[in-house]
């Protein structure tokens, strides 16, 4: 159980590029990597209006001084200091995430980047490499994988308590889109628009959500071939998606399909993962984060609960209080800050536990990159690439 004592010998000093007023994000990364004391936010490049970022940074105890016109003036000031960052958490739209990215990992910084890492596979191996180079963590906000019912469920399916996986159904369909909203909401303008979102919209901003839950579950499972389909059916949105199917095969023989949609009205988050064996079945939906309901054929079915002796010690492990009461979206960020900065201070990855590091980056864009290549060219299979 996490209590909030100390696990590293001191905070990371850390900044943030983006996740000013009025980010739909910014304050969930400040809340979970702040929590456990693991980080101490003292610098920050926060706004595209230098004025503003810097009135945003001092509201938030930072020094004027260390509050930014841009990112890689901070970089450069902070490299000159005895007590610079060494790690900053990105939150921007999502194409400067790749020139961002690379610029901290030059400048010998950690980075927690939101998804996408980049829009092409050749940036996010380029990517990958140096961040090997530099020996320097590349955290991915794959914010839902930190609820501790996640890793119950990886823990059952490694044990083999539901027998050969067979079927893994996804999505992550909601319904706030089903209207031209971007028309008046700034925050979902850019979602839709290729020049800043890159070349898909809800494969990359949702279907990548429950795929990197089911590498979690399933680590040694992998995709040997998709089809995909992606509708429009909001028109302006064309030729970026609103809604998708995708259907996988995996090379144990198991299928899979992940259904991405922003337009399934009257749903009002829809991210569910469905993972089916030869024993048994286990899903996990994200409104009812702290159960898992699991179900042995010919048995009665069985909801198990957070923070309950039962489960595996593994699960256990990020409770932040008993069972019973709940924890939600902001305690699962800080499990996985936690571990962001544990392997920070390591200046290598974890060996004992996981996280969404650059290799789930990696992954979510050659998905989408595979998604869109065989939509764009038809609804075809195609080789996982």
């Amino acid at each position: 159980m996490i209590n909030g004592e100390k696990k590293l010998e001191r905070p990371i000093r850390w900044a943030m590029v983006g996740g000013g007023r009025g980010s739909q994000i910014g304050y969930i990364h400040r809340s979970a990597a702040l929590r456990d004391h693991h980080f101490q936010l003292v610098a920050g490049a926060f706004d595209i209006i230098p004025e503003r970022g810097k009135e945003f940074g001092v509201n938030l105890h930072i020094s004027p001084d260390r509050c930014y016109s841009d990112y890689r003036k901070m970089f450069e000031e902070e490299a000159k200091r005895a007590d610079g960052i060494e790690a900053v958490s990105i939150a921007t739209p999502n194409n400067t995430h790749y020139e961002i990215c690379k610029a901290a990992l030059n400048a010998g910084l950690h980075v927690v980047c939101e998804k996408p890492l980049c829009f092409r596979l050749e940036e996010a191996n380029e990517l990958e490499d140096l961040a090997k180079k530099k020996n320097r963590v590349v955290g991915i906000t794959y914010g839902y994988s930190g609820h501790q019912m996640i890793e119950q469920a990886r823990q059952m399916i490694a044990n083999g308590e539901l027998g050969d996986i067979r079927i893994i159904n996804m999505q992550f369909a909601h319904g706030f889109h089903s209207d031209p909203v971007e028309c008046h909401n700034l925050s979902t303008k850019w979602r839709v628009d290729p020049k800043f979102a890159g070349p898909s919209y809800v494969l990359g901003d949702l279907g990548t959500h429950p795929l990197f839950l089911s590498e979690v579950m399933l680590p040694g499972m992998k995709i040997k071939k998709l089809l995909c389909t992606r509708q429009s059916f909001v028109k302006s949105r064309a030729p970026l998606e609103d809604n998708a199917y995708t259907i996988m095969e995996y090379d144990n023989g198991a299928v899979g399909t992940v259904w991405s949609s922003c337009v399934n009205a009257g749903s009002m988050h829809g991210q569910k993962i469905r993972v089916i064996g030869s024993k048994a079945s286990i899903e996990w939906w994200d409104e009812q984060p702290n159960q898992l309901r699991f179900e042995i054929q010919g048995k009665p079915a069985q909801i198990l609960e957070r923070g309950m002796e039962y489960l595996y010690q593994e699960a256990l492990e990020d409770d932040r209080i008993g069972g019973g009461h709940p924890e939600g979206l902001f305690e699962a960020w800080s499990n996985l800050y936690s571990r962001f900065a544990a392997a920070m201070e390591r200046g290598k990855d974890l060996n004992q536990t996981w996280y969404p590091g650059i290799e789930a980056g990696v992954e979510g864009v050659r998905w989408v990159q595979n998604c869109v290549r065989s939509a764009d060219n038809g609804a075809v299979w195609v080789e996982y690439q």
